[in-house]
């Protein structure tokens, strides 16, 4: 079986974690907490980053200490992993859709004030499959009516915008360490900002708002949250990160591969790379268009038969039960893209001739 996406263990996790285990610091206290978040700042060049338990922990906190609640609009995509929209509900707020690109799969910037209104306080773009959207248009907008930029980075750790990190130019960024993603810790997440003052806000929320006193004892000012990652995560994440580049070097080298053994097949639509832009390739999705000579479904089952792990592209958020009654742009394209997308194997350790050997099933009439 040739896995859709799984983890690499190639450097000192078992170092770090022996440590951790040596040592009786095991739990959301010990040095690799405070290394991880410092490490992580320092590689994606922000001044403060905030370990968190997962990726769907790291946004909600980021909507938590930017103070969107009851009554707050945020505008997101709705071709995304269900969890960005969600925390938006945990925190009492109501999510808006906004449509997507149809080259890119990312919001569509262009699209974002006609659904802007009085009550709309944020914006949440996603980096699907780790393509950024445009960031500087919606920063702009942003500006322009005074909301905040919540990056879902999730899915594009090592993708740049202009040379910027993916999810350091809003004004927080989130990323997810789960088994799937570049870098993992098992579960885990990170939240980033640029600013100080959120960034300690979110620390402070993050840790049950807990304040120590002289005596020891633990003092609330306010209501806080759990959200800690466990040392030994954290010592894992250390490691991972120091192979971070080596990852995304493989992630692109294998992404050129799929391009150029795919790129003359009929109905078959290649991921794009946008200039100025540094797509990660988290996943390496393609579309399979009307004129392909399978439906999409089919090429997912064909793929399955020869022992090949597919996904279909995420179910649009706003046809799901829970959301349908949210209020939305229009979704053409997102709908299109979600009946037409599949993820293919994209794991670190995928081999050349594995490689070879889907793309020759693609290929096949």
């Amino acid at each position: 079986m040739i896995p859709l996406c799984i983890p690499e263990i190639r450097g000192n996790e078992w170092k770090y974690i022996k440590d951790c285990l040596d040592t009786n610091w095991v739990s959301s206290v010990g040095a690799y907490v405070n290394k991880f978040e410092d490490d992580f700042q320092k590689y994606m060049n922000s001044k403060k980053a905030v370990v968190t338990m997962n990726g769907t922990t790291a946004l909600e906190l980021a909507l938590r200490t930017l103070g969107i609640g009851i009554g707050d609009e945020v505008i997101v995509s709705s071709l995304t992993f269900i969890s960005p929209v969600n925390t938006i509900k945990y925190v009492g707020a109501e999510p808006v859709f906004v449509d997507v690109c149809r080259d890119t799969w990312v919001m569509d910037a262009d699209k974002i004030e006609e659904i802007i209104t009085p009550k709309t306080k944020a914006i949440l773009p996603v980096h699907i499959y780790g393509h950024p959207a445009d960031m500087d248009k919606i920063m702009q907008i942003a500006k322009k009516y005074n909301l905040y930029v919540i990056e879902d980075a999730t899915e594009s750790l090592g993708s740049l915008y202009k040379g910027k990190a993916a999810g350091t130019i809003g004004h927080i960024g989130c990323y997810s360490f789960n088994g799937n993603k570049l870098i993992t810790t098992g579960a885990g997440g990170m939240l980033v900002t640029d600013d100080e003052k959120l960034g300690e806000k979110a620390k402070y929320l993050s840790t049950q708002t807990k304040t120590v006193l002289e005596n020891g004892g633990f003092y609330h000012e306010e209501i806080g949250y759990n959200f800690r990652m466990p040392n030994l995560l954290a010592a894992m994440g250390c490691a991972q990160l120091e192979n971070v580049e080596e990852y995304i070097k493989i992630k692109r080298e294998n992404a050129k591969l799929y391009n150029s053994l795919l790129k003359d097949e009929r109905g078959i639509t290649l991921p794009s790379e946008k200039e100025d832009v540094r797509n990660v390739y988290w996943l390496y999705s393609i579309l399979v268009e009307s004129d392909y000579h399978f439906t999409r479904d089919q090429l997912i089952f064909k793929l399955k038969e020869n022992g090949i792990q597919a996904r279909p592209f995420f179910m649009a958020v706003h046809e799901m039960p829970p959301y349908r009654q949210c209020r939305c742009g229009d979704m053409n394209i997102t709908n299109e893209l979600a009946l037409k997308g599949i993820n293919l194997p994209s794991s670190l350790g995928l081999r050349e001739d594995d490689i070879e050997t889907i793309c020759k099933i693609i290929k096949q009439q």
